[in-house]
């Protein structure tokens, strides 16, 4: 089993304190986010679990715990976002510099084949047009060199929820570059050679689109062939089918929750409601075995005594 933590929200950045107590009493209870009343034990066990892949925009915390999860014998890798937009896109994360700071500090931590850059989502904007791209991907990935091997990129989805954000955000014109294909391939082959200058690989994630005529060929975030290069896990290759089809992940069971993310990017598909965020985390209890909400009307004698990833109804 991997453990994905989380595409929903970045755990390691706001939730690492209630992460590393769900790790010491050895499981968790997710409810589905289609059905609250159905929920799930997943095991946190060791022998239960082949890695985790941490999605985060801030490690800092979590990092002080890396030194547990090894001497308990998981493993690991970090799916790291830095895009450096500016703050009328995303409020509350960490100032570009201190975000790649923090990068090179887990790199040299962990190994950088453990550090993924993603430069994720491209939005093209009136506020960070095609040429701010280009200068924002080259001054990271500058920065960045030989502390990863492997960037992702992946483009603005359009649902409702993201559009009602963006245009709540003062003056923000934007436009979906899947719908402009010179611009697509112009930027996506810059961004190839770039990488290739720094010494990384360059993947897109879950685009429908091809870019690998621009030297961008399709990736996958949660990989069985870098699990296999770095662990020596012999694992199915076979996709998740509860994601998007056009992502190529293999199987993973993501423990996070929709609208628990506190960096207020105005593109988040994961979060479509400040309000409810903050009702969210009001409802955050450490050392509650869910990630928001106690345990009230669930009978955990009888979710202690189920299996591994058990379902009850």
């Amino acid at each position: 089993m991997i453990i994905s933590a989380s595409r929903r929200t970045d755990i390691p950045a706001f939730y690492h304190e209630w992460f590393m107590n769900r790790i010491e009493e050895g499981f968790l209870l997710s409810r589905n986010p289609f059905n609250y009343n159905q929920i799930s034990r997943i095991s946190l066990r060791p022998a239960d679990v082949d890695a985790i892949v941490f999605w985060t925009r801030n490690p800092k915390a979590l990092m002080h715990s890396l030194s547990t999860l090894d001497k308990m014998g998981f493993r690991y890798y970090f799916q790291y976002t830095i895009t450096g937009y500016p703050r009328s896109l995303e409020r509350s994360v960490p100032k570009p510099l201190d975000a790649i700071r923090m990068f090179i500090l887990l790199s040299d931590l962990i190994g950088k084949d453990k550090v993924i850059w993603r430069y994720d989502p491209i939005l093209l904007s009136n506020i960070v047009d095609l040429d701010e791209h280009k200068r924002l991907f080259k001054k990271i990935a500058g920065l960045l060199a030989g502390k990863t091997e492997r960037v992702v990129i992946s483009f603005s989805d359009f649902y409702k929820k993201t559009e009602r954000n963006l245009n709540a955000v003062e003056g923000l014109i934007y436009s979906d570059i899947i719908d402009e294909y010179a611009k697509l391939m112009d930027l996506s082959g810059y961004m190839a050679k770039v990488a290739t200058n720094f010494g990384m690989q360059i993947q897109s994630c879950a685009e429908v689109v091809n870019t690998s005529e621009a030297g961008v060929p399709h990736g996958k975030c949660i990989d069985d062939q870098l699990l296999r290069d770095v662990f020596g896990l012999a694992l199915s290759d076979k996709k998740d089918q509860g994601q998007r089809d056009a992502c190529g992940c293999v199987r993973s069971v993501d423990i996070g929750a929709y609208n628990t993310c506190l960096h207020e990017c105005s593109y988040c598909y994961a979060t479509f409601n400040k309000e409810v965020v903050l009702k969210n985390r009001k409802s955050h209890d450490p050392n509650s075995p869910f990630l928001i909400g106690g345990v009230d009307g669930v009978d955990l004698e009888l979710l202690r005594s189920v299996d591994k990833q058990s379902t009850l109804f």
